[in-house]
Protein backbone atom coordinates (compact mmCIF):
# COMPACT_ATOMS: atom_id res chain seq x y z
CA UNK A 1 0.00 0.00 0.00
CA UNK A 2 1.40 3.80 -0.91
CA UNK A 3 1.51 6.40 1.32
CA UNK A 4 -1.25 9.05 0.78
CA UNK A 5 -0.29 12.58 -0.70
CA UNK A 6 -1.16 15.79 0.93
CA UNK A 7 -4.67 16.41 -0.19
CA UNK A 8 -4.38 19.63 -2.27
CA UNK A 9 -1.94 18.13 -3.91
CA UNK A 10 -3.75 14.60 -4.98
CA UNK A 11 -7.17 16.82 -5.85
CA UNK A 12 -5.26 19.08 -8.33
CA UNK A 13 -4.59 15.70 -10.43
CA UNK A 14 -6.60 14.33 -12.88
CA UNK A 15 -10.17 12.76 -11.98
CA UNK A 16 -9.51 9.00 -13.41
CA UNK A 17 -6.29 9.04 -11.51
CA UNK A 18 -7.66 10.82 -8.19
CA UNK A 19 -10.86 8.71 -8.37
CA UNK A 20 -9.69 5.07 -7.10
CA UNK A 21 -7.18 6.93 -4.55
CA UNK A 22 -10.24 8.47 -2.93
CA UNK A 23 -11.50 4.84 -1.69
CA UNK A 24 -11.05 4.63 1.72
CA UNK A 25 -11.08 8.25 2.52
CA UNK A 26 -13.57 9.46 5.02
CA UNK A 27 -15.89 12.61 4.32
CA UNK A 28 -17.73 14.39 7.04
CA UNK A 29 -20.45 16.74 7.44
CA UNK A 30 -23.34 17.32 10.19
CA UNK A 31 -21.86 15.14 13.03
CA UNK A 32 -21.65 11.94 10.76
CA UNK A 33 -18.65 10.36 8.90
CA UNK A 34 -18.68 8.66 6.25
CA UNK A 35 -15.78 6.30 4.63
CA UNK A 36 -15.50 6.14 0.95
CA UNK A 37 -15.95 2.41 -0.26
CA UNK A 38 -17.46 3.94 -4.51
CA UNK A 39 -16.46 6.99 -6.43
CA UNK A 40 -16.51 7.61 -10.50
CA UNK A 41 -14.68 9.55 -12.35
CA UNK A 42 -15.72 12.47 -14.93
CA UNK A 43 -13.21 14.29 -17.27
CA UNK A 44 -15.11 17.41 -18.21
CA UNK A 45 -15.25 18.37 -22.14
CA UNK A 46 -13.98 15.03 -22.72
CA UNK A 47 -16.46 13.31 -21.13
CA UNK A 48 -20.22 12.71 -22.84
CA UNK A 49 -21.42 11.75 -19.46
CA UNK A 50 -19.95 14.79 -17.54
CA UNK A 51 -21.73 17.83 -16.52
CA UNK A 52 -19.51 19.77 -18.35
CA UNK A 53 -19.56 18.15 -21.39
CA UNK A 54 -21.27 21.24 -23.06
CA UNK A 55 -19.63 23.81 -20.60
CA UNK A 56 -20.16 26.21 -18.68
CA UNK A 57 -23.47 26.67 -16.99
CA UNK A 58 -24.56 28.09 -13.36
CA UNK A 59 -25.60 24.32 -12.48
CA UNK A 60 -22.13 23.57 -12.80
CA UNK A 61 -19.78 26.87 -12.42
CA UNK A 62 -18.36 25.23 -9.52
CA UNK A 63 -16.74 22.15 -11.70
CA UNK A 64 -14.45 25.16 -13.54
CA UNK A 65 -13.02 26.44 -10.19
CA UNK A 66 -10.35 25.31 -8.08
CA UNK A 67 -10.00 21.82 -7.23
CA UNK A 68 -10.89 20.82 -3.74
CA UNK A 69 -13.88 21.91 -3.44
CA UNK A 70 -17.57 20.34 -3.37
CA UNK A 71 -19.95 20.12 -6.46
CA UNK A 72 -23.47 19.40 -5.14
CA UNK A 73 -26.25 18.87 -7.87
CA UNK A 74 -30.25 18.44 -7.64
CA UNK A 75 -31.13 15.53 -9.87
CA UNK A 76 -34.74 13.82 -10.50
CA UNK A 77 -36.36 16.48 -8.58
CA UNK A 78 -35.97 15.08 -5.41
CA UNK A 79 -32.18 14.12 -4.44
CA UNK A 80 -28.63 15.63 -3.89
CA UNK A 81 -25.55 14.38 -5.48
CA UNK A 82 -22.25 15.38 -4.15
CA UNK A 83 -18.50 15.92 -6.20
CA UNK A 84 -15.13 16.88 -5.51
CA UNK A 85 -13.56 19.03 -8.04
CA UNK A 86 -10.04 17.88 -9.76
CA UNK A 87 -7.62 19.01 -12.05
CA UNK A 88 -6.27 21.78 -12.99
CA UNK A 89 -8.58 25.14 -12.58
CA UNK A 90 -10.68 25.52 -15.91
CA UNK A 91 -10.80 21.91 -16.63
CA UNK A 92 -13.87 21.12 -15.16
CA UNK A 93 -13.26 17.22 -13.60
CA UNK A 94 -15.14 15.75 -10.70
CA UNK A 95 -15.21 12.79 -9.29
CA UNK A 96 -18.33 11.86 -7.68
CA UNK A 97 -19.10 10.35 -4.38
CA UNK A 98 -21.37 7.14 -4.87
CA UNK A 99 -21.66 5.03 -1.54
CA UNK A 100 -19.77 4.31 1.54
CA UNK A 101 -19.69 3.15 5.33
CA UNK A 102 -20.82 5.77 8.14
CA UNK A 103 -18.18 5.18 10.46
CA UNK A 104 -19.69 7.89 13.12
CA UNK A 105 -22.23 9.69 14.36
CA UNK A 106 -24.45 6.31 13.35
CA UNK A 107 -27.57 7.68 15.66
CA UNK A 108 -27.98 10.47 13.22
CA UNK A 109 -27.37 8.76 10.30
CA UNK A 110 -30.13 6.55 11.35
CA UNK A 111 -32.12 9.74 12.03
CA UNK A 112 -31.52 10.81 8.51
CA UNK A 113 -32.55 8.03 6.72
CA UNK A 114 -35.42 6.43 8.51
CA UNK A 115 -36.02 4.30 5.70
CA UNK A 116 -32.79 1.90 5.64
CA UNK A 117 -33.36 -0.97 7.49
CA UNK A 118 -29.60 -2.20 7.32
CA UNK A 119 -26.66 0.09 8.49
CA UNK A 120 -24.66 -0.88 5.42
CA UNK A 121 -27.66 0.91 3.23
CA UNK A 122 -27.39 4.41 5.30
CA UNK A 123 -25.09 5.67 2.38
CA UNK A 124 -25.45 3.47 -0.13
CA UNK A 125 -25.64 5.83 -3.17
CA UNK A 126 -24.70 9.07 -4.33
CA UNK A 127 -28.45 10.40 -3.06
CA UNK A 128 -28.32 8.41 0.15
CA UNK A 129 -24.38 9.54 0.84
CA UNK A 130 -25.85 13.42 0.92
CA UNK A 131 -29.07 12.80 3.01
CA UNK A 132 -26.85 10.71 5.70
CA UNK A 133 -24.00 12.90 5.31
CA UNK A 134 -26.75 16.11 5.28
CA UNK A 135 -25.27 18.13 2.47
CA UNK A 136 -27.24 19.83 0.11
CA UNK A 137 -27.26 22.61 -2.38
CA UNK A 138 -26.10 24.95 0.71
CA UNK A 139 -22.61 23.14 0.59
CA UNK A 140 -22.60 23.71 -3.22
CA UNK A 141 -18.49 25.69 -3.68
CA UNK A 142 -17.59 24.44 -0.17
CA UNK A 143 -13.77 24.11 0.13
CA UNK A 144 -12.56 20.76 1.49
CA UNK A 145 -9.64 21.76 3.13
CA UNK A 146 -10.69 24.46 6.28
CA UNK A 147 -14.48 24.05 5.22
CA UNK A 148 -17.89 22.79 6.94
CA UNK A 149 -16.98 19.66 5.06
CA UNK A 150 -14.18 17.47 5.36
CA UNK A 151 -12.33 15.20 3.50
CA UNK A 152 -9.23 12.92 5.12
CA UNK A 153 -7.42 10.56 3.26
CA UNK A 154 -6.41 7.44 4.58
CA UNK A 155 -2.96 6.52 6.15
CA UNK A 156 -2.49 4.51 2.94
CA UNK A 157 -4.24 3.81 -0.19
CA UNK A 158 -6.50 0.66 -0.64
CA UNK A 159 -4.20 -1.86 -2.55
CA UNK A 160 -4.75 -2.04 -6.12
CA UNK A 161 -5.69 -5.75 -5.79
CA UNK A 162 -8.48 -4.55 -4.20
CA UNK A 163 -10.20 -2.24 -6.47
CA UNK A 164 -12.58 -3.43 -9.22
CA UNK A 165 -13.37 -0.90 -11.95
CA UNK A 166 -16.32 -1.16 -14.13
CA UNK A 167 -18.46 1.46 -16.02
CA UNK A 168 -20.84 4.03 -14.42
CA UNK A 169 -24.16 4.11 -12.95
CA UNK A 170 -27.17 5.57 -15.67
CA UNK A 171 -25.61 7.12 -18.24
CA UNK A 172 -26.58 7.40 -21.57
CA UNK A 173 -23.20 9.42 -22.59
CA UNK A 174 -19.93 7.20 -22.78
CA UNK A 175 -22.01 4.19 -20.98
CA UNK A 176 -18.92 2.16 -21.36
CA UNK A 177 -15.92 3.48 -19.86
CA UNK A 178 -14.58 1.98 -16.72
CA UNK A 179 -14.20 5.14 -14.73
CA UNK A 180 -16.38 3.66 -11.35
CA UNK A 181 -13.84 2.94 -8.68
CA UNK A 182 -14.79 0.51 -5.73
CA UNK A 183 -13.69 -1.24 -2.75
CA UNK A 184 -13.94 -4.93 -3.47
CA UNK A 185 -16.24 -7.16 -1.99
CA UNK A 186 -17.23 -4.37 0.23
CA UNK A 187 -21.11 -4.40 1.04
CA UNK A 188 -21.73 -0.46 1.11
CA UNK A 189 -21.45 -0.38 -2.97
CA UNK A 190 -24.21 0.46 -4.57
CA UNK A 191 -25.67 -1.75 -7.19
CA UNK A 192 -24.83 -1.43 -11.16
CA UNK A 193 -27.74 -0.33 -12.62
CA UNK A 194 -27.59 0.82 -16.53
CA UNK A 195 -29.32 4.01 -18.14
CA UNK A 196 -32.90 3.66 -19.14
CA UNK A 197 -33.77 3.93 -22.33
CA UNK A 198 -35.33 7.18 -23.68
CA UNK A 199 -39.48 7.07 -23.70
CA UNK A 200 -39.67 8.71 -27.53
CA UNK A 201 -42.90 9.66 -26.66
CA UNK A 202 -42.22 12.48 -24.63
CA UNK A 203 -38.53 13.15 -25.48
CA UNK A 204 -36.84 11.86 -22.45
Amino acid sequence: MADSPDLTDLLGRPALEVAPRLLGAVVAHGGVAVRLTEVEAYDGAEDPGSHAYRGRTDRNAVMFGPAAHLYVYFTYGMHHCCNVVTGPEGQASAVLLRAGEVVSGLPVARRRRPAATKDRDLARGPARLCRALDIDAAQDGTALVGGAVTLTLPDRFVPEGHVRTGPRVGLRGAPDRPWRFWVADEPTVSSYRPARPRNRGTGR
